[in-house]
């Protein structure tokens, strides 16, 4: 009777799994197979149809200078994003746990950005960075800072991008370490002070280890965000000046959309999968050590 029970709860788990795990075999796992498949064949054009050529695709791309220029772009967009919002979102996390006056009013103003839409908030620092008019300019002018081309020039135009997603996405990982920080038991608080613990070392010492788990989780979405961005690129910089902004993902819309030539964007987009498979297989291996799970 036993065992008939423990088949029929399996049962019941698998099928109320049943949804979701076809809409994610549907929406997610058939088309990177289809997308891994299709990086093994030509473009079809017109009544020509596409024929298999094997690794020509992966050869193209190795001789492709624009692919390594994008690539590294992404690279440096994500060196630059990545730890700098994780910082300032645990930052403004624990400043507005704690009793301060106005805290909602803060919370509200650090969570603003992330309810704006992509789109929206390019435009918003268009309007910053547009020469001699914007805002930053009207600021650095009145310090006596000669004119400039933030997003004209190729030294600059990538620091900017990296602004604009700091910006927006450091209120929305705030929202994960307030979450977390709510859940510490404010016991281990009271022990601390009465052992006669410093805020530095209570921080360093109990919070942080305990919000290693929530860390973990805002790291991998947050690589993941680092090499999904295009919305923001195509209103701003559309890439340039000269490729200085062109990130991978913005490339493969290039290829696909723009040169119509959708076996390289395929082989493309297979060599953005491995990437961020291989990253985020790295980030469990060697932070699952240091995370303890309450």
């Amino acid at each position: 009777m036993t065992g008939r029970t423990n088949r029929l709860e399996a049962l019941h788990a698998w099928l109320l799994l049943l949804p979701a795990m076809a809409l994610l075999v549907l929406f997610t796992h058939w088309p990177a197979v289809g997308t891994f498949i299709d990086s093994f064949y030509s473009t079809p054009r017109g009544r020509r149809r596409s024929i298999f050529v094997g690794l020509d695709n992966y050869q193209q791309m190795v001789a492709d200078p624009i692919f390594w220029q994008s690539l590294t772009n992404n690279l440096w967009y994500a060196l630059g994003t990545i730890p700098v919002s994780i910082a300032l979102a645990l930052l403004m996390a624990v400043w507005v746990n704690d009793r301060i006056a106005g805290r909602a009013l803060v919370r509200m103003a650090y969570f603003t950005p992330t309810v704006l839409p992509m789109i929206a908030v390019a435009n918003i620092w268009l309007f910053f960075y547009t020469p001699q008019y914007g805002l930053l300019e009207q600021v650095l002018g009145a310090f006596g800072v000669p004119a400039h081309n933030w997003l004209g020039s190729p030294d600059t135009a990538l620091a900017c991008v990296i602004v604009v997603t700091i910006w927006k996405e450091a209120g929305f990982f705030m929202i994960f370490y307030l979450a977390a920080l709510q859940q510490i038991s404010p016991v281990l608080a009271e022990a601390a002070s009465l052992e006669g613990a410093s805020r530095w070392t209570y921080f360093r010492r109990v919070q942080f280890p305990l919000l290693m788990p929530t860390t973990l989780f805002v790291l991998v979405n947050a690589v993941i965000n680092a090499f999904r961005t295009v919305d923001h690129i195509i209103v701003m910089t559309r890439g340039g000046p000269d490729n200085a902004t062109s990130l991978l993902l913005f490339y493969i819309y290039e290829v696909g959309f723009k040169f119509w030539d959708s076996a390289y964007a395929a082989a493309l987009t297979v060599v953005l999968l491995a990437l961020l498979a291989a990253v985020a297989l790295g980030q469990y291996v060697f932070l699952e050590r240091r995370v303890h799970y309450r």
